[in-house]
């Protein structure tokens, strides 16, 4: 397979060329969940869709630590690619992917062993309790094929490569679409068929993607003697990525403790911070796609000594996820309803997240700026600094705001759902400012290699 350099050519092409493929892939993804929430939202009770709406907050604790992993491992790769050092490359893969392997299996025995007590501390509502057990149950089991996949992604946008898992990824939400039909609305399946779905489309995924890089000449051959990990990496790789899951993991947190204050609304509420959740996902791809291209892009620039380059990436990428998102809070504001009724048509679940759709909303725009920001410093191996934002935002500005709403205003969802879009605003005042004062440094010296 031929390398993909993203420090030559025109920039803006590079950027889109790049970008566009990662925000398709991020797209099919997120219809993984969506497609399990509309499926069950058609085809099953209310339970069920509160079920699979906590239980996917829950798995998504998993996803989130996997995703700062992996981006740890895109940086690396990026830099060492930039830096033309293709042993070094090999050896960070290798080591990737067997400490992805030892972490799947961690998390799929933590998940397990502390399924109920989790749910029970998220105030899961009783109608739905066993299924919600039930979803993270099938779908922690699956967790060695979502690190797994994961990590050839990451390992392939590093390489400069974003084509080609978003091929993989397309191939499996294909067939996780029609498996959810056919385990849900034929076999009557429910909660379980979503999940089985979701892990089974996964394994696939990944089984394709491995054979496929086998077949074409990839720089990393999968052959046994290749996965032995090397420590330097193995430290390097957690430095880098630890604090990229760390700090996603703590944003989870702060969002699953307004999963709890909703829960507490009841099966109503419950219902809609999932569509909503759902709806945020789709809402931000732009950003959030964006945010990891511009770490790939800033990492191989870095790597090759073109600091210049990798600044005008960041504000080319932000204008642009700046427009999508805006397309989105515009929907929400004109006509919340036909948002809501995409997963359910249940008169209580539309009445009661207008409200809170309209407020919430207006997140899409300046989370934008967070994401985006944020990207282009863990390019820069700044992840330090974006874990301590990141920290900051979901310890002393979310989960207080989110108890002191909750208290005083316990039943008012549109003012609960003005929590996200506060918090980030702030986010974004100061990510932004340490952003322009940081960068008169930067170009001054080459961001530090992990030779």
């Amino acid at each position: 397979m031929k390398e993909n350099n993203l420090t030559e050519g025109n920039l803006l092409k590079t950027l889109l060329l790049f970008a566009v493929p990662f925000l398709i892939a991020n797209i099919l993804q997120s219809l993984y969940g969506a497609v399990d929430l509309f499926v069950v939202g058609r085809y099953c009770g209310a339970e069920s869709v509160a079920a699979v709406s906590t239980g996917t907050q829950v798995t998504q604790i998993v996803t989130s630590l996997i995703t700062g992993l992996t981006l740890g491992s895109t940086i690396l790769i990026g830099d060492g690619m930039g830096s033309r050092q293709y042993d070094l490359v090999k050896k960070t893969i290798g080591t990737t992917l067997t400490v992805f392997t030892i972490v799947a299996l961690l998390l799929t025995a933590l998940m397990l062993g502390f399924e109920r007590p989790l749910l029970t501390l998220l105030n899961t509502p009783s109608e739905s309790f066993d299924l919600t057990m039930r979803y993270v149950a099938i779908c922690s089991a699956g967790n060695i094929f979502i690190c797994g996949y994961n990590a050839i992604s990451a390992i392939l946008r590093g390489y400069g490569d974003s084509t080609r898992p978003m091929v993989f990824v397309g191939v499996s939400c294909a067939i996780n679409i029609v498996l959810d039909f056919i385990l849900v609305k034929y076999c009557s399946m429910g909660v379980s068929g979503t999940a089985l779905a979701t892990v089974a489309s996964q394994a696939i995924s990944m089984g394709i993607a491995v054979i496929y890089l086998k077949k074409n000449n990839f720089i990393f051959d999968f052959t046994l003697p290749s996965f032995r990990p090397a420590g330097f990496l193995v430290r390097k790789l957690a430095k880098v990525g630890i604090p990229i899951s760390f700090q996603e993991l703590m944003i989870r947190i702060s969002f699953l403790y307004l999963t709890t204050i909703m829960n507490s609304c009841g099966v109503y509420a419950a219902s809609v911070v999932g569509i909503s959740s759902k709806f945020d996902v789709f809402a931000m791809l732009s950003a959030t796609s964006m945010a990891n291209a511009l770490a790939a892009i800033t990492a191989q620039n870095a790597g090759a000594g073109k600091p210049e380059r990798a600044r005008k990436s960041l504000w080319y990428g932000l204008s642009f996820a700046l427009f999508v998102s805006a397309l989105f809070w515009l929907w929400a504001q004109i006509s919340p309803q036909s948002m809501i009724h995409v997963f359910s048509d249940d008169p209580g679940v539309i009445a009661a997240g207008i409200p809170f759709f309209r407020s919430c909303s207006y997140d899409y725009i300046l989370v934008t700026f967070v994401f985006c920001l944020n990207g282009y410093l863990n390019g820069r191996q700044k992840t330090l600094w974006t874990m301590i934002s990141s920290c900051a935002g979901a310890l002393l500005l979310r989960i207080p705001m989110v108890y002191l709403f909750g208290r005083y205003f316990p039943n008012d969802l549109g003012r609960l759902g003005m929590i996200a879009p506060i918090v980030s605003g702030i986010m974004a005042f100061y990510t932004l400012i340490y952003v322009l004062y940081e960068g008169k440094a930067y170009g001054k010296q080459r961001t530090v290699s992990y030779r």
